[in-house]
């Protein structure tokens, strides 16, 4: 048996998956429920816990381990330590102060680093060691060797996102058991290690035809992949399994907000920027996107310190009645989202999968 198939049938029987179809961790947007009931219903479940506290990871883990007892995977962000530059951050301080002035407040007075990265963590290894997720994935980067000999013996599988070759072969390197080939089109953060190092751009299937060239690892799809078909078409380029988010939005047991829920039924345009966090990702085009159109990459404060900032205008917003100004993550298939109960949506996803792969 090829080794790559040998792995991929270890994996999958591991996880009991039905379906070879990970729902896309996407912090913030991903619930409990939501995870439960995809997992439920034969995929994988994921959790987004890297802009969570340790304690609120702990309740989303053991609030989704209380409504499935079936694999489900948990996210972690594993970013570069911050690189600061203050005169930067005053500047887009003063260049958002008209904008939050027009919801009737002021913007932050100093801009603050709201996320620790896992590997400066200690707190949040001690609950994935006491709550054992049967899958752990990393974005942004890798953990440090001695976090993935604890997850090892804590039984977890490991999984990270790469966006290029280089990022794929350092995780292979590294010992973990798949690779989440993220193409541009993908929702949400780019995975990309380093963001300030040129995006090669590819596109998923590019990506994953590159990887799977390379390596025995299994290699899941992600990026602009909405449906069954999809899911087919992932699986001709030798991926394993692929991986959706923005398919899962409009699920009712996501957390998405009601702005959010209309844009996405709107559809349209999406755009790649740095201005909502401070990192690439994937937004539809709103009243954030359009405001920070024409800023330079290096006007931009560094992640996480630019999302202190963009989660404020969001706020203000949002308490003058507008709900353009959120991160409102989505991939370029967002033209073809549903609104589905999530298991009805894994079903429909099922069939549709089954159906493609016996044409």
């Amino acid at each position: 048996m090829n080794p790559r198939h040998a792995s991929t049938q270890a994996l999958f029987q591991t996880l009991t998956l039905t379906l070879p179809l990970l729902q896309a961790p996407m912090a913030g947007t991903a619930t409990p429920e939501l995870a439960a009931a995809v997992s439920n219903a034969g995929a994988l479940g994921g959790l987004g816990l890297g802009a969570s506290t340790p304690a609120a990871a702990h309740m989303a883990i053991t609030r989704t381990q209380a409504l499935t007892a079936r694999p489900f995977q948990v996210n972690l962000f594993c970013h570069a330590a911050l690189a600061r530059d203050s005169e930067v951050e005053s500047r887009w301080i003063e260049r958002a102060r008209p904008l939050f002035e027009t919801f009737g407040s002021a913007p932050p007075p100093a801009l603050e680093e709201i996320y620790s990265p896992f590997q400066l963590d200690p707190a949040m290894l001690e609950v994935l060691q006491e709550t054992r997720p049967a899958v752990v994935s990393f974005h942004f980067g890798l953990p440090t060797a001695a976090q993935i000999e604890s997850l090892r013996r804590a039984g977890c599988l490991l999984l990270a996102t790469a966006t290029s070759l280089d990022e794929g072969r350092r995780i292979a390197a590294s010992g973990l058991d798949a690779i989440i080939a993220q193409g541009w089109s993908a929702g949400g953060h780019r995975g990309i290690f380093d963001p300030e190092v040129e995006d090669e751009r590819l596109s998923t299937e590019a990506l994953t035809r590159r990887l799977v060239a390379e390596f025995d690892l299994p290699i899941i799809a992600a990026g602009g992949l909405m449906d069954g078909v999809d899911i087919a078409r992932a699986l001709s380029w030798g991926a394993s399994a692929a991986q959706l988010g923005t398919a899962f939005i409009g699920c009712p047991e996501s957390a998405a907000d009601p702005a959010y829920r209309e844009r996405l039924a709107v559809g349209g345009k999406t755009v790649m920027t740095r201005a909502i966090s401070g990192r690439p990702a994937r937004c539809l085009e709103n009243g954030f996107t359009a405001w920070a159109r024409d800023a330079q990459a290096d006007e931009i404060p560094a992640y996480p310190c630019a999302y202190d900032l963009g989660k404020a205008l969001n706020a203000a917003a949002k308490a003058n009645g507008d709900g353009t100004y959120g991160a409102q993550w989505a991939g370029t298939g967002a033209d073809r989202a549903r609104t589905l109960p999530a298991t009805a949506l894994v079903e429909a996803i099922a069939a549709e999968w089954r159906q493609a792969s016996s044409t």
